[in-house]
């Protein structure tokens, strides 16, 4: 994921670089930014932050120091990702979702070395307007709905709406919704079989 290597795209012919930041946004050196991700309008990336490859950043979007976001990571408009978060390949996050990075903040307590980690798992998608309390984990694929409140950790493909957010099914890594008759089902939009077992669900 390093500004300097060359993972097939061609730099470009301006700044030779292999990514690409609209002309307003601001990228704080160093940071690492891999090859294809582009950055849009008003955003700002900060020292210490690590992007994949291929990654899209929407307008006003704020990467702060030490946050981690793998390959493949779509980012829509309005959204800050505080340090302590973590992103794995192929997360999405909804317009204007939000994170926090410490439980009970003051703003005469200083609590920078009580970050609380928070780690969204590949595939996982964030509905828009959605808040993610710090020091929980996303799961593989799960989906969060729009405007949802995340105070606990979720299971992998888990499916959760409101607030506080409830896993109310689950779904394929496709998106679709999965209907669980029994131990085990295939999504009818792509046909990958699971196995449910309690509240956790994988792929056979």
């Amino acid at each position: 994921m390093s500004t300097q290597e060359n993972h097939g795209s061609l730099p470009d012919l301006k700044t030779g670089k292999l990514w690409d930041a609209h002309e307003s946004a601001y990228i704080d050196e160093p940071c690492s930014i891999g090859a294809g991700t582009k950055i849009w309008h008003f955003s700002h990336v900060m020292q210490g932050a690590v992007i994949g490859e291929n990654c899209s950043l929407g307008q006003n979007v704020v990467i702060s120091p030490q946050v981690i976001l793998g390959d493949g990571v779509r980012i829509q408009n309005n959204v800050s990702v505080y340090t302590g978060v973590v992103c794995e390949d192929d997360v999405f996050l909804g317009p204007s979702c939000v994170f926090t990075n410490v439980i009970n903040p003051r703003s005469f307590v200083p609590r920078k070395d009580e970050y609380r980690q928070t780690l969204i798992r590949r595939g996982a998608s964030i509905g828009a307007n959605a808040t993610i309390i710090c020091g929980n984990k996303i799961g593989c694929y799960a989906l969060v709905g729009a405007g949802a409140v995340v105070t606990r950790s979720l299971p992998d493909f888990a499916l959760a709406v409101g607030a506080p957010a409830r896993v109310v099914g689950y779904v394929c890594r496709c998106g679709e919704k999965l209907i669980f008759e029994r131990e085990t089902t295939m999504c009818t939009a792509c046909g990958t079989t699971y196995e449910k077992q309690g509240e956790l669900v994988k792929e056979k």
